[in-house]
């Protein structure tokens, strides 16, 4: 029977999610759009087989094919980031974090990772995190005046602590990331240098960020984000720490991997390694970069000055003399979705920072470039003049519908 006939009400949800997705605007940074091909891998019948373990390795007898599709998968993924080694198979970003620190280090060793209030992760460190729990957690910030990475900073705080993993990449940094001088640092103290990577992969894999391969002994993903795959993590390593990180993965952290969500990655991946995804990278970029220029013509502050990549924060108490809390509600009301979001050295409530945090990675995978930028900024603006004006909002949704029709559901 199908979902429909089996449960309506499931089937129902179903289908007015896919409404509010198409109807839309999408502009948090961590959402995207899965092809076609994606999310029919994911729900394929590799979700009825149990693959404990590694290919030809497995604990349970029938695995021809599942051992093929994790093959396929971990050699595209080495291939396309120039890795020595993959594993494919944690359940989401969290947890290949979790299994890198494992593999690398012990309970109690000492980590330095950007600080969530200045752009990093909760898995960097962060005290109410496992990060934060079980290793002794130091933090570096950016630069009060820039807002941009300090390295003599994070070279004096590396030095100070002396830590076995030096962590880099962020959750909500809108600039690039110089890796090699991570690299640097991570040599004069001794320590792992680990990039997680999971909200640029996409660009990476087309050449246009930084890349942290080259000089990472470990880099984490997630595979859902600008990557454009289905939801979970992935793991990219040295040779010399393939066997444990594998044995972080399985047996220490997780049983059986979920083939369907493996098979979907290598889709991904192969999507990725086609040139029309290095095209769609280049206009992510050129996307943020457009909504940051609107921005700044109407005398927005934007954190850092701008973007290099798929994101920008706007810092909206500077700007509008409005917390982030609000204007997301406002925003979401006149169907322009994003999220509220901390700038640095926020001195308002993380429940209610200052701030809100746009990307370009979904709106660009429905075709969208630079006039449509200019014109969701438009939006935006007009919609935060208009906050307490349900008429004026709804107008705005509206019109935002309106354009959504121009820009169907990506599904090549």
């Amino acid at each position: 029977m199908t979902l429909d006939e089996t449960d309506p009400e499931v089937h129902e949800l179903i289908q007015s999610e896919e409404r509010r997705q198409r109807d839309q605007v999408r502009l948090i940074a961590s959402e995207n759009y899965a092809s076609e091909a994606v999310r029919e891998a994911t729900g394929s019948v590799l979700t009825n087989k149990y693959s404990e373990g590694y290919p030809g390795k497995r604990y349970y007898r029938g695995q021809e094919n599942t051992d093929s599709v994790e093959n396929l998968a971990r050699d595209r993924a080495t291939e396309l980031f120039g890795a020595d080694h993959a594993n494919v198979q944690p359940y989401s970003g969290a947890i290949a974090n979790l299994a890198m620190y494992h593999a690398l280090i012990d309970v109690d060793d000492t980590i330095l990772g950007m600080g969530l209030p200045y752009g990093g992760h909760l898995t960097h460190g962060w005290g109410v995190n496992f990060s934060g729990q079980l290793y002794d957690a130091h933090h570096y910030a950016v630069d009060e005046e820039t807002e941009r990475l300090d390295f003599d900073d994070i070279r004096e705080k590396a030095k100070e602590v002396d830590p076995e993993i030096v962590m880099c990449g962020a959750s909500a940094y809108p600039r690039e990331i110089p890796f090699a001088k991570f690299a640097e640092i991570a040599e004069e103290v001794d320590a792992h240098l680990v990039a997680d990577i999971a909200h640029i992969s996409g660009l990476v894999a087309a050449g246009v960020h930084d890349d942290p391969v080259p000089h990472s002994d470990v880099v984490t993903t997630t595979t859902h984000k600008t990557l454009r795959g289905p939801r979970g993590g992935m793991i990219l390593c040295r040779d010399e720490l393939a066997s444990d990180i594998d044995r972080a993965v399985f047996p220490t952290l997780q049983g059986g991997p979920p083939m369907h969500a493996i098979a979907a990655r290598a889709v991904a991946f192969r999507e990725a390694d086609r040139p029309a995804f290095r095209e769609y990278a280049e206009q992510i970029v050129a996307n943020s970069r457009t909504l940051a220029d609107a921005f700044r013509s109407r005398d927005y502050r934007l954190v850092a000055g701008g973007s290099d990549n798929h994101l920008l924060l706007i810092d909206l108490m500077a700007s509008r003399d409005m917390g982030g809390k609000k204007a997301s509600g406002v925003l979401e009301q006149a169907g322009l979705v994003c999220n509220a979001n901390a700038i640095p050295y926020d001195p308002r409530s993380p429940m209610d920072p200052s701030g809100i945090r746009l990307g370009t990675a979904a709106v660009t995978t429905r075709g969208m470039e630079e006039d449509a930028m200019r014109q969701i900024a438009a939006w935006i603006d007009r919609a935060l003049d208009a906050a307490d004006d349900d008429d004026e909002l709804d107008s705005i949704r509206r019109e935002v519908r309106e354009l959504c029709r121009d820009y169907p559901l990506w599904t090549p």
